[in-house]
């Protein structure tokens, strides 16, 4: 019997897609964007931070897939109130990612989906950590947020996917996932390059001006980087190595 699923976190959502089930999810969130034709014409229940539970509860889902960074604890309470099954997740590494993608594919019975991408992405691991080991480390700090300034730190899954391609994150021993810093501070770390992401604070060129007007940071190297290549995983595992490898590899290139 084909399953009734809902998804309130965008990644899961473009995962279920990839594996071949998305004509079987009833109820999305408004922040669900990928693949664009297919979530069109799927009903939304909210965000991911206030999902309409008692519409949930209507659409009578088999499954309901949440993500503990995305959604919030007194949500996944009501819905379990409501006597619906839910899927739990919370990577923070490329490993966890790819167990991830086998545990969406058994819950939605595309377990043949899920292990050749899950394959693919192993076998890219090795060999993006091949070429890393033949290249120097990138020192960088990864700006998430303005007013206040803030960074990942090393307990976040863009870390480990980074990590993966040489990247050394200077917030790495950070006991906050991510902290509030101050310019000075992050200037005293010594990165090598600031990667200004795209999400969830939309960094532009300007912001890059912005920094280059601080002390210390004139001629410090700046990258804008895609947020959802390097924070959404499932789907986006697989080309955020290569595109976390040619990041770095950019920066690299200006060592000459």
């Amino acid at each position: 019997m084909t399953k009734r699923l809902v998804s309130l976190c965008p990644s899961t959502t473009e995962l279920i897609f990839q594996l071949g089930a998305g004509n079987q999810l009833v109820g999305i969130t408004d922040w669900c964007i990928h693949p664009k034709q297919g979530v069109a014409a799927i009903e939304k229940v909210g965000g991911t931070k206030n999902p309409d539970v008692e519409r949930i509860a209507r659409l009578k889902p088999d499954l309901v897939f949440l993500n503990e960074e995305e959604n919030r604890l007194e949500d996944c309470e009501a819905l379990r109130a409501h006597g619906l099954r839910l899927h739990l997740s919370f990577p923070k590494t490329v490993e966890a990612s790819v167990a991830l993608i086998r545990s969406v594919g058994a819950a939605i019975e595309r377990t043949d989906e899920a292990e050749a991408l899950a394959a693919r992405i192993e076998s890219e691991v090795l060999r993006i950590a091949r070429l890393a080991k033949t290249v120097p480390p990138v020192r960088y700090a990864y700006l998430i947020w303005r007013k206040p300034w803030m960074v990942a730190g090393g307990d976040t899954y863009l870390t480990d996917l980074l990590g993966l391609a040489g990247g050394v994150n200077v917030y790495a021993d950070s006991p906050e996932r991510y902290p509030a810093i101050e310019p000075s501070e992050l200037r005293e770390r010594q990165p090598d390059v600031l990667l200004l992401c795209s999400e969830p604070f939309p960094f532009q060129e300007k912001h890059m001006t912005e920094w280059r007007g601080f002390p210390g940071f004139e001629q410090k190297a700046f990258r804008l980087a895609d947020g959802e290549a390097l924070t959404w995983h499932g789907s986006r595992t697989l080309p955020g190595l290569s595109y976390a490898w040619d990041l770095l590899q950019g920066v690299r290139s200006l060592r000459g």
